[in-house]
C-alpha cells in the first residue's frame, strides 16, 4: 500500500492528465475561473457545490471521531488474551495483550488522522466558498489571475485532503484485519491496491493533450488579464 502510493503520487505530480486526482485538480481550476468570471450569476451554485463538498467532509469526519471513541475503548476493555500454539501462531499471529494493544493502536491512530485530514478539508472548503464569491475583475483589475489561482489552490487544497482522509480509511481496512492474522492483512492489500490502480489511473489523456491543456490555459489567463485591464480602464 504504501510503495502502490509513492508511485501514485509521483504520477500526480509527474504526469498529472494520467491520475484522476490530477485531471480532477486540472478541472477544478477551470471550474473556479468559470464561477468568478460572474459571481453575480453563478455565486449561488458555487456555494452550494462547495456546501456539498463539506456535508461530505463532514461525514467522513464524523465517522472517523466515532470509530475512534470505539476502538479506544476496545484497547481499554480488559479481555483475555490468546496464546497461540504451533501452526496457529503463523495464522493468527501474535495475540498477546500487547500485540492486540499494537493493532488496535495502529487502527485508532488510522482513524484520528483521517478525522483531522477531513478538518483540514472542510477548513479549505469553508475557505474556498467565501473567496469564490469575491469579484476578482473589480478589486483586483491588474491581477485578477492570482485571485482566481489562488481560489483555485484553495478548492484543490480541500480536496486533496478529503482524499487523504479517505485514504485513511482504505488504510484501516488491511490494519482491521491484521487483528485477525498477518495472511487477512497482506491478502487485503492486495485487493486494495488492484482496486485503487483501477480508480486512480486514467490514460485517455496523453502527454499532447496535457500540453495543450496547459497552452491554452496560458492563453485563457492572458486573456482574462486582457479583458480585466479593458474593463478597469472603462
Amino acid at each position: 500500500m504504501v510503495l502502490y502510493h509513492a508511485w501514485l503520487l509521483y504520477r500526480i505530480l509527474k504526469h498529472p492528465t494520467t491520475t484522476v486526482i490530477g485531471i480532477n485538480a486540472i478541472n477544478r481550476g477551470i471550474w473556479a475561473r468559470t464561477m468568478m468570471a460572474d459571481s453575480a450569476k453563478n455565486g449561488v451554485l458555487a456555494v452550494q457545490t462547495l456546501r456539498n463538498n463539506i456535508m461530505a467532509s463532514t461525514l467522513l469526519a464524523s465517522m472517523a471521531i466515532t470509530l475512534s471513541s470505539l476502538i479506544a475503548v476496545l484497547m481499554t476493555s480488559n479481555g483475555s488474551s490468546l496464546r497461540p500454539r504451533g501452526r496457529e501462531d503463523m495464522v493468527l499471529g501474535d495475540t498477546s495483550k500487547l500485540g492486540r494493544s499494537i493493532k488496535f493502536f495502529s487502527i485508532l491512530v488510522c482513524f484520528l488522522l483521517a478525522f483531522l485530514l477531513n478538518l483540514q478539508s472542510i477548513r479549505y472548503y469553508s475557505h474556498a466558498s467565501m473567496l469564490i464569491n469575491v469579484p476578482a475583475q473589480r478589486h483586483y483589475p491588474l491581477v485578477p489571475a492570482l485571485a482566481v489561482e489562488y481560489v483555485a489552490g484553495a478548492l484543490n487544497r480541500g480536496s486533496y485532503f478529503w482524499s487523504l482522509g479517505l485514504r485513511a480509511f482504505y488504510f484501516s481496512f488491511p490494519l482491521f484485519l491484521w487483528v485477525f492474522g498477518p495472511i487477512p492483512m497482506v491478502a487485503c492489500c492486495l485487493v486494495l491496491v488492484v482496486m485503487l490502480y483501477f480508480l486512480d489511473v486514467y490514460s485517455g489523456w496523453g502527454e499532447e493533450e496535457e500540453g495543450v491543456l496547459e497552452r491554452k490555459k496560458g492563453e485563457a489567463e492572458s486573456r482574462w488579464v486582457d479583458e480585466c485591464v479593458v474593463n478597469a480602464d472603462c
